[in-house]
């Protein structure tokens, strides 16, 4: 038995006795789990972004002990097995990967990508869209979505005509706020965000992180505001708009 087979039945080990003896984990449901696994997924995407390896490490056994959790859980309902989750996953991606295990000839990973989707419709999919999950946050699902429909020809060929998607988009946007029609807005708005997310995929950025490093930056930025106000003996919020402005281009001159 090698070294991660020990750890994971270790673990597998611990749950077993976690599950019959605290009551705590005694109690839980693949319900109660739920918003737990989430927020687990989302410290994960935040190590992620910070390329931070321990805590990518501890993420990771969080998630682990979520999946371990959730098939103990499916056992005692006699609905699958652990070994039946990895068993599926393992025969799954033989058989969406027909370029390593059959004779299928692949180019690059664009074919990979399309012959995944070309198999995941023979599996039963109605759409190719079908398993982007309805519950991914609104940016992320929009990139997935693009990504998607990529894999059978719906794309733009350049990325001079999707940024000319993006200057109709808002042209169509200024229309609407003109019009003072509030749905109209909200309905433009949500095309430019998705026009946007698509010129950023031709620029082979990652939208979602694009957006949250610049909250980050804001964050930074702005507590360093509230931090010189006070320094000053005074609050933001007793501050003028043009003295709050001229903090702003202060600290934004001394930070990247």
């Amino acid at each position: 038995m090698t070294p991660n087979e020990t750890g994971f039945n270790r673990l597998v080990g611990i749950m077993d006795e976690l599950r019959e003896k605290c009551p705590w984990d005694k109690k839980q449901t693949i319900q109660t789990l739920r918003h737990l696994t989430i927020e687990e997924t989302y410290e994960l995407a935040d190590a992620i972004s910070a390329e931070d390896w321990k805590g990518i490490k501890e993420e990771l056994g969080d998630l682990l002990l979520h999946i371990v959790f959730y098939a103990k859980i499916g056992t005692e309902r006699n609905e699958f097995t652990l070994s039946e989750v990895i068993n599926g996953v393992c025969e799954k991606l033989i058989v969406r990967h027909p370029h390593i295990y059959g004779d299928v000839k692949v180019n690059n990973e664009e074919d990979v990508k399309q012959n995944w989707e070309k198999i995941k419709l023979k599996e039963g999919k109605t759409s190719v869209l079908g398993g982007v999950p309805k519950s991914l946050p609104s940016m992320v699902k929009a990139m997935r979505l693009q990504e998607k429909s990529k894999q059978v020809g719906f794309e733009w060929d350049n990325t001079q005509q999707v940024w000319d998607k993006v200057t109709e988009e808002l042209e169509e946007l200024n229309e609407a706020v003109l019009s003072g029609d509030k749905d109209k807005m909200e309905d433009e708005l949500g095309d430019v965000f998705f026009s946007l997310v698509n010129f950023a995929r031709f620029l082979q950025v990652d939208a979602e992180n694009a957006l949250e490093r610049t909250n980050k930056k804001f964050i930074d930025r702005f507590t360093r505001m509230e931090k010189e106000a006070a320094l000053e003996n005074k609050f933001l919020h007793d501050m003028s708009l043009e003295e709050m402005d001229a903090l702003w281009n202060k600290i934004k001159k001394n930070t990247p």
